[in-house]
């Protein structure tokens, strides 16, 4: 196992108590679309960055470990290059006194004496791949095989894996170049002399013997590369490539670009412009296995060539019909592996797929996904669908790693194909301790996404995950944290869990300066199941952390209105930083104006608000708002009495409703009388108040009255008789006091919270809550409120049935003897 040094840090972490509920809560993930952009996509990052992970606390030290099990985010080549590079040994040198390469470890003073000598620990070059003498370079002595195996296998190569499918058939030889395919190693001493001939002639060689002495020095051992590329007399060679590039052959040119990837020469090099020029060029003189073969190479070379792989797509379509199942596989890696989706090619792609479906193999069903989800490419859900229906079937056979994929493009198209949901629960949990940290995070992932719970699947991730938690990025401890708390699942192990996810989001602390909404993700995950890291969430909520994610090419800041308010309920002890009331009322407005044009008018709502009022006696009785807007769902808004009787309290409504009427008054002696000393005693103040009433609040006082028919559904329509607003005369002729502070006189009550739910606020196919409304119904409670819940499997199959059952169903629901005794 590579050494590495860890300073645990124990957080201030706020736990609040769980409180006892019948249901198990859930969230939506509306606020996690950014699982299925470019961001999310693991190989996004510039995939050069080298091979030395530094391991980073609040206050990063000065420590670098050579080693870097990044999955999906690092390449063998980078790490060889990076490798050899650091060698710091001249190729001359090499030449005349052929030894052991040595590599140079940079550690902080606190860590010099924690490891082994490296040069003592180095093995002999040979033919093992550097990177793996540079990892056993890292071992301890005493470090068993298991040991070694175990790191072998948390290495995961972003390039080589993607690639696998290509050795499933032979035509694949012509479309791509396996640069770690074995040739002969070419003796030091030949190389020196290709050198040297090259500083003799001065480019007066042959395009034929330039093409031969990159093929002959690309057989140098791997560990020389890089000195090699920065030789002067090497850098004269490709001068003079450079400067007959036009006079090259074809075939010429795809060997020099194939040397090129096995000494992995720059991607910004000047040979490698003038290539692409000419390539482009070219490209309607060439036929499309050399096309498939060039895109591969650039793409080995990790460099982006835009225009080169517009004009490929276009030549693709025009010779369509030319593509045979390999030449389409290759040309989807090629468009994933590029990042866009070509518009007129996707009608094309899907037909192809079809068609090719049931004759592909499992890794390039595999490398088909990846395709697509790397391009965003958009996927019907018929094809999807046949997708899933192939893979199901025969997912034991399949690699991990192209099942992953299959993953990836399932959620990014939001298919629920649920016999696939459920093989996964049967295969994927005996493979999770031998997955890599960034494969477990998709699988994760994807569950969350979908809103799919399963337990044997959450819970292998959780008992795998401790361990192996240093090797998560930012991001991956921030998906964890999210999949987790949307799924509301504490796994049994969850301190152990949450404490290592916790401790790495502190490492990773640096990282969320450029991806804050990494941060804000993590942190929502935890308050989904009553965390909040009060240190993290002083830096989330810090101004100048709120400045930057206004930079983010995510809207992050409904993250932060529902984290802040989410701290501000459940942590009253808290003190650290707090966002601005001018975000917070923003934030209110920008919701509420949302809710007002989507979610109150929907027919589940609508439809509960009026009968609720009919029911009741009136709108008074009811409001339709959001109680606790940073939560992004409505509430219907009820106030009952001990004794049961409902109490008005909404009375924006009638009084918004009303409209003062500009009324022409003449001004007498009898008007001046009683505005002096009173109303005149012809007059009672039951008429006064008829006169004063208007037409529209007398119509709302009629729909206020509840039907016959309502009150006969209600076996307590006596009860609410009671409690009408009726205006009385009173012979003392004093203004009666107005409900308002009635209200507020009136010690105890019953606030109800009437949730109408929909499948969206669930796991599928299941009545288990989503996170984000465990977290809403948690807070409502702690508000003071009592949770009523219309489940939808209730309340929609209702809207189709009588009035009066529906009547039925509410009167049951809020007239519940065991609220009142609840609240009381």
């Amino acid at each position: 196992m590579a050494t590495v040094l860890i300073c645990r840090r124990f957080p201030r972490l706020s736990r609040v108590t769980a409180f006892s509920t019948t249901a198990k809560c859930k969230a939506e993930s509306g606020s996690s679309k950014s699982e299925q952009e470019k961001e999310e996509n693991p190989e996004t990052a510039n995939t050069r960055s080298e091979s030395a992970a530094t391991i980073q606390l609040l206050n990063p030290l000065d420590y670098r470990v050579l080693y870097n099990p990044s999955a999906y985010a690092k390449s063998r080549a980078a790490s060889q290059q990076h490798a050899a590079r650091s060698s710091g040994q001249a190729l001359g040198d090499t030449f005349t006194s052929p030894g052991r390469a040595q590599v140079q470890h940079t550690f902080g003073n606190a860590s010099s004496q924690a490891l082994p000598s490296v040069r003592n620990a180095l093995p002999k070059p040979k033919s093992k791949p550097l990177l793996k003498q540079t990892i056993s370079a890292c071992l301890s002595v005493a470090q068993t095989k298991e040991e070694a195996e175990k790191d072998k296998r948390e290495m995961h190569d972003s390039k080589e894996d993607p690639r696998m499918f290509q050795k499933g058939r032979p035509e694949y030889k012509s479309l791509s170049y396996d640069k770690f395919e074995p040739v002969e190693t070419l003796p030091l001493e030949e190389g020196d002399s290709i050198l040297h001939s090259v500083a003799i002639c001065k480019g007066s060689q042959s395009t034929g013997t330039i093409t031969d002495y990159f093929c002959k020095l690309s057989r140098l051992p791997v560990e020389q590369h890089a000195a090699l590329v920065s030789e002067p007399r090497f850098n004269t060679l490709c001068r003079c490539a450079v400067k007959n590039i036009g006079l090259f052959s074809t075939s010429e040119l795809v060997d020099i670009l194939k040397a090129c990837v096995r000494l992995v020469v720059p991607p910004t090099h000047p040979l490698l412009n003038a290539c692409e020029n000419e390539f482009c060029r070219r490209v309607w003189d060439m036929n499309l296995d050399q096309l498939l073969l060039v895109a591969d190479c650039w793409r080995c070379l990790e460099r982006s060539v835009p225009s080169y792989l517009s004009i490929l797509f276009s030549y693709a379509n025009m010779h369509w019909k030319d593509l045979t199942l390999p030449r389409f596989v290759q040309l989807l890696y090629i468009i994933g592996e590029g990042r866009r989706s070509p518009a007129d090619l996707t009608q094309k792609v899907e037909s192809m797929i079809l068609k090719y479906l049931d004759s592909f193999t499992l890794e390039e069903v595999g490398a088909v996904c990846l395709g697509l989800f790397k391009s965003l490419s958009g996927i019907s859900d018929h094809v999807m669908r046949k997708i899933a229906d192939r893979v199901y079937l025969q997912m034991e056979d399949m690699s991990t790693y192209a099942l992953v994929n299959v993953l990836k493009v399932l959620r990014y198209s939001r298919v629920d194909h649920l016999p696939l949901l459920k093989e996964l629960g049967k295969v994927i949990p005996a493979r999770i301790p031998t997955v890599n940290i960034q494969g477990i995070m998709h699988i994760t992932l994807t569950c969350s996404s979908l809103h799919y719970f399963d337990e044997g699947i959450m819970a292998a991730v959780a008992m795998s995950l401790p361990s192996k938690v240093t090797y998560c990025r930012s991001k991956d401890a921030a998906k964890f944290l999210w999949s987790f708390g949307c799924l509301d699942y504490e796994p049994p192990n969850e301190e152990e869990f949450y404490s290592s996810l916790i401790e790495q989001m502190h490492r990773k602390l640096h990282e969320f300066r450029k991806y804050p909404e990494h941060l804000l993700t993590g942190l929502l995950g935890l308050a989904f199941v009553k965390r909040f890291p009060e240190d993290l969430i002083d830096y989330a909520l810090r101004d100048e952390f709120v400045q930057k994610t206004r930079g983010s090419k995510y809207e992050l800041k409904k993250d932060l209105f529902t984290l802040s308010k989410s701290v501000e309920i459940e942590c009253p002890s808290y003190q650290g930083s707090r966002l601005p009331p001018q975000l917070y009322r923003e934030m209110t407005e920008m919701v509420l104006n949302f809710a007002e044009q989507e979610i109150y008018v929907r027919p589940e709502i609508v439809e509960a608000v009026s009968l609720l009022e009919s029911m009741l006696g009136g709108p008074e009785y009811v409001k339709n708002h959001m109680i606790l807007p940073h939560t992004r769902s409505s509430d219907l808004e009820v106030h009952l009495a001990m004794d049961g009787h409902p109490i008005p309290f909404n009375l924006k409504d009638p009084i918004t409703d009303k409209k003062l009427k500009d009324f022409g008054v003449s001004l007498t002696d009898d008007l001046m009388t009683q505005l002096i000393k009173g109303r005149s005693n012809s007059q009672s103040p039951v008429e006064v108040e008829d006169e004063a009433r208007t037409p529209g609040q007398e119509g709302r006082e009629e729909a206020g009255t509840p039907k016959a028919g309502d009150s006969a559904a209600l076996s307590g329509g006596a009860l609410l008789a009671d409690v009408r607003l009726q205006v009385e005369p009173k012979s003392e002729r004093c203004l009666e006091v107005p409900p308002s502070l009635t209200l507020n006189q009136q010690p105890r009550q019953v606030k109800l919270a009437i949730q109408v739910s929909n499948r969206n606020h669930y796991c599928y196919c299941s009545k288990r809550l989503l996170g984000l409304h465990c977290l809403k119904r948690r807070q409502l409670q702690q508000l003071g409120y009592v949770v009523v819940e219309l489940p939808f499997w209730e309340w929609f199959p209702l809207l189709k049935r009588t009035r009066l059952e529906k009547l039925s169903y509410l009167h049951y629901k809020v007239f519940d003897p065991a609220l009142l005794s609840r609240a009381g």
